[in-house]
């Protein structure tokens, strides 16, 4: 008899399984999509026992490189173990017992604390590393205000900005495009590029230099898909201009001033 293995993601402190990998150990004749959509009609909901998930797919058929989209959900163990009863199989059964397993091992109290403390870790350096930044950013600031007395336009003009910007916004700032400002935040070990969207490194991901944002379009089939973007913080603002100018890339502003 095999084995039951269901791969198990842990997010926010919530263990959740993909619905195609539960419906293939559960071995069901029934198509995913259709099957899920016969589940659901035990009155689970969307948000709480599962969440829609939409990727792309590569596959080589023939001569060709066709992209698939695919359909996928994230369901909780709880609606895993009731999809799991509800085949009324023994592999079902098996499913079931191996979820019951992983919630024992996953609420046993040294499973618990040792949550306890790497959240406990992760607050710590959270801490450490805001203070940091903030030590960082006043005695940038400091060394800014001493160095460009009559002419801090270019600060004053960030200082009395808000929320997020667009990285095309900050670039022409500098008369430059987002391409550019893009490639060369990328070629200074800044960010990097993940699919479509631009990442920070480790080393500036919790700075609080960009903040990402959602917004939804339709593919060609009419779906929604979720795109996410990432947008840069007055402080991110501050940060290029303070990396731009180490090259001696100033802003228009400082340009025309000069």
């Amino acid at each position: 008899m095999n084995e039951i293995t269901i791969a198990v993601k842990y997010d926010n402190d919530n263990p959740t399984v993909s619905g195609r990998e539960l419906h293939a150990a559960l071995m069901v004749d029934t198509r995913y999509i259709d099957w899920f959509k016969r589940m659901c009609e035990y009155d689970f909901v969307e948000g709480r026992d599962f969440n829609l998930l939409k990727f792309e797919k590569v596959q080589i058929e023939g001569n060709r490189r066709v992209v698939r989209n695919i359909i996928d959900h994230q369901l909780t163990i709880d609606m895993a173990k009731q999809l799991c009863m509800i085949q009324r199989t023994e592999i079902g059964k098996r499913c079931r017992e191996y979820f019951i397993n992983l919630e024992k091992q996953w609420n046993s109290p040294d499973a618990v604390m040792a949550r306890a403390l790497q959240i406990a870790d992760q607050k710590l350096e959270l801490a450490k590393q805001q203070n940091g930044s903030l030590i960082e950013t006043t005695a940038v600031q400091a060394k800014q205000i001493e160095e460009m007395k009559p002419k801090a336009t270019y600060c004053d003009m960030v200082l009395q900005s808000a929320g997020l910007m667009p990285i095309t916004t900050i670039a022409k700032d500098y008369g430059k495009s987002a391409k550019w400002l893009n490639k060369w935040l990328h070629e200074h070990g800044i960010q990097y590029k993940l699919g479509k969207v631009w990442l920070l490194y480790q080393k500036y991901a919790d700075r609080g230099y960009v903040k990402s944002k959602t917004f939804t379009v339709l593919d060609e089939n009419g779906d929604s898909i979720a795109k996410p973007n990432t947008q840069w913080t007055q402080r991110g603002r501050m940060f290029i201009y303070e990396q731009l100018k180490k090259e001696g890339i100033l802003p228009l502003i400082e340009q025309d001033d000069s």
